[in-house]
């Protein structure tokens, strides 16, 4: 069986469930899911500029309105609880946590833990923090000792 260690930061869509579940052919997989809210992953002033870099101005204008800390975790269980649902729908099997603070060590230790093959970094566009090297991607391909693919998550 092969293990993925899946990064998300919203609910996956049919389509990404699609993509992750089929990735390896017809090899049976197995998703270990870390969703980490958006409002705690990056600074406020970073997401505004992806923002307005993805000509979504009124996203930018309300991104300090996002939920923050504690708050942000109410929707991140219900989303990890629709995630881990779609994926075993979909034939693999699924387990997952919603990592609230330092998610890279979370990563680290889950990959150990869990043998796993590889990290999938499901995400929107962060141009920012891409371009400077401080996304999830960026900062686990030098923390966690197995291959990082990284992917745009899709819209419905």
């Amino acid at each position: 069986m092969f293990t993925s260690v899946l990064m998300i930061e919203k609910p996956l869509t049919s389509a990404d469930v699609e993509f992750v579940t089929t990735l390896h052919g017809d090899e049976t997989v197995s998703f270990v899911v870390l969703m980490q809210p958006r409002g705690a992953q990056a600074d406020v002033l970073l997401r505004a500029i992806d923002d307005v870099a993805l000509g979504e101005l009124k996203d930018a204008v309300h991104e300090g309105e996002e939920p923050e800390g504690k708050d942000a975790l109410t929707p991140a269980e219900p989303a990890l609880e629709h995630s881990l649902r779609a994926l075993r729908e979909a034939g693999a099997e699924a387990v997952g946590q919603v990592v609230a603070k330092h998610p890279l060590s979370v990563l680290k230790t889950v990959v150990d833990d869990s043998n796993a093959d590889e990290v999938i970094v499901l995400t929107e566009p962060h141009y920012v923090e891409e371009f400077f090297h401080r996304d999830w991607a960026s900062r686990a391909r030098h923390k966690v000792g197995v291959p990082v693919l990284k992917l745009f998550a899709h819209n419905e």
